[in-house]
């Protein structure tokens, strides 16, 4: 045999080895902690029966109280919360009577549920009640009018029924029926309810203060963050994906220093100009997307009920990853999910079209991915920036990302166990790439979960902080019947 078909046949046997060994991986792959994230050996606790009429009509009374967090606080109506407190209290007797209630911070809630077995660690169970503004103008293009609290063609429709009034009434329908039945937590169960997450969050971070004070170590915790998507792009059918993580959060301010003056003689170089090379230098080095973290755990968990070529993929990272990273960025909510991200949000110059600014000034908002620190993200606009002449600087203290939770917790498996619809749904973990308020409470639990059971596509997402909010009837009753099967099998 001569050299070239020596070197034909050697290459033919390694491609033969490789395909063997990715046929190998490929059909013995298993997802990371298989038959213990699933939840399918947790035996849940039954829900008591849900009225979910009149669940509706609560939760279409609590849409009507504008608890309304403006970018400019002093705008915010105070007495719409104390009206919608003293409204909880009324609504919700038999809840009342077995929790003790304070307020924190101004108009956050912190309730406590006394459990009979004070060694076991609590559970805290999160859901805020403040909600952002309706766009001005954008009234008449909602279906039905964004305060008045409507229920027709089988859901609640208003501001707040999703993000977050939704939970919360749901957790006050569960914890009445639960206490209404004479359930006893054998576990301490703690609510809180922020009154400016959509502010920041300075309420959750008080009671988050409060309860550290006190030495609380919770069980685990639960707040809003994902949920359950209808149309799953990876299976192509619903999936319930649990927050284990959330990302960072911090805006920079790069600013151009200039002279100003008539814009009829102007410099070889304005402080605009300057100012778009400063923006384009960071824009133009962006953080690398690796298939690695939350987001690659949940393609990693939900890759043997796909594809068989994505299963193969997943199975054989070592060889796919850059393809598995160009599949999960093709939509930007992926590729949001691999990286940390880089959005000029905000620009300033000058007052007046014929005048030079004295300076220019751009905001870039990051939401920096786990693995990533706002020290790093810093350090990577201002070596971009370097020699342009601008400053660089956080318009607030950033907040670095969340730790990541366990997969294989015994709170884990309640959530998914609850969370899967009786073994229906697959669940994996993932990545939250927007804020929350569990964030504060890292310091009082090592597991902090982001989920709400609501089934919706992916179109159905954007309606939060938009158009036409609205909570379906089916997606309160699964509200309910989670957090009571949650509370009655994490605190029995």
């Amino acid at each position: 045999m001569n050299v070239a078909g020596k070197i034909a046949l050697g290459l033919a046997g390694s491609v033969g080895a490789l395909a063997a060994v990715v046929a190998i991986r490929t059909a013995t792959y298993e997802a990371p902690g298989a038959g213990v994230g699933t939840g399918a050996e947790v035996q849940l606790a039954a829900a008591p029966p849900v009225d979910l009429q009149r669940a509706a009509s609560h939760l279409a009374e609590a849409v009507s109280f504008r608890t309304i967090s403006h970018q400019d606080a002093s705008e915010n109506d105070a007495a719409e919360w104390d009206r919608f407190h003293a409204w909880l209290t009324d609504t919700y007797p038999a809840a009342h009577a077995v929790m003790s209630r304070e307020i924190v911070a101004g108009n956050t809630l912190v309730y406590t549920w006394p459990g009979n077995d004070p060694t076991r660690n609590p559970i805290v169970l999160l859901a805020h009640h403040d909600v952002v503004p309706v766009t001005p103008g954008t009234e008449p293009d909602w279906k039905h009018p964004p305060f008045a609290g409507v229920v027709a063609d089988d859901a609640v429709w208003g501001r707040g029924t999703v993000d977050n009034k939704g939970s919360l009434i749901g957790l006050f329908e569960a914890i009445e029926a639960l206490a209404a039945s004479g359930f006893e937590p054998g576990r301490t169960v703690i609510i809180v309810s922020g009154h400016d997450e959509e502010a920041g969050g300075a309420g959750a971070a008080a009671a988050a203060q409060l309860l550290k004070s006190r030495n609380v170590q919770a069980e685990f915790v639960l707040d809003e963050g994902l949920l359950v998507v209808a149309d799953f792009p990876l299976l192509g059918r619903p999936v319930a994906l649990i927050g284990i993580a959330e990302k960072g959060y911090g805006t920079l301010r790069i600013t151009a220093p200039a002279k100003g003056g008539h814009s009829s003689t102007p410099p070889p170089q304005t402080g605009v100009e300057v100012l778009a090379k400063a923006l384009l230098a960071i824009t133009s080095n962006p953080f690398p997307m690796r298939f690695e973290g939350p987001a690659a755990d949940m393609v990693r968990t939900l890759a043997p009920d796909a594809a068989p070529a994505v299963r193969m993929a997943v199975a054989n990272e070592w060889l796919f990853e850059p393809l598995l990273v160009r599949q999960i960025a093709a939509t930007p909510a992926g590729a949001a999910s691999l990286h940390t991200t880089i959005a000029p949000t905000m620009l300033r110059g000058s007052p007046k079209e014929n005048v030079l600014p004295q300076d220019a000034a751009g905001w870039i908002n990051y939401r920096i991915a786990p693995g990533h620190s706002a020290e790093g993200v810093l350090q990577h606009a201002t070596d971009a920036t370097r020699g342009l002449g601008v400053d660089v600087e956080w318009v607030q203290p950033p907040y670095d990302p969340s730790p990541v939770s366990s997969i294989t917790s015994d709170g884990y498996r309640v959530l998914a166990a609850a969370a899967s619809n009786g073994g229906q749904l697959p669940v994996a973990p993932g990545l939250v790439n927007a804020t929350t308020d569990s964030r504060y409470f890292a310091t009082i639990a090592d597991d902090v979960y982001r989920f709400q059971p609501l089934v919706l596509s992916l179109r159905e997402i954007e309606m939060v902080h938009g158009t036409n909010e609205h909570l379906t009837l089916d997606n309160l009753r699964r509200m309910i019947e989670f957090y009571s099967q949650v509370i009655a099998t994490a605190a029995r």
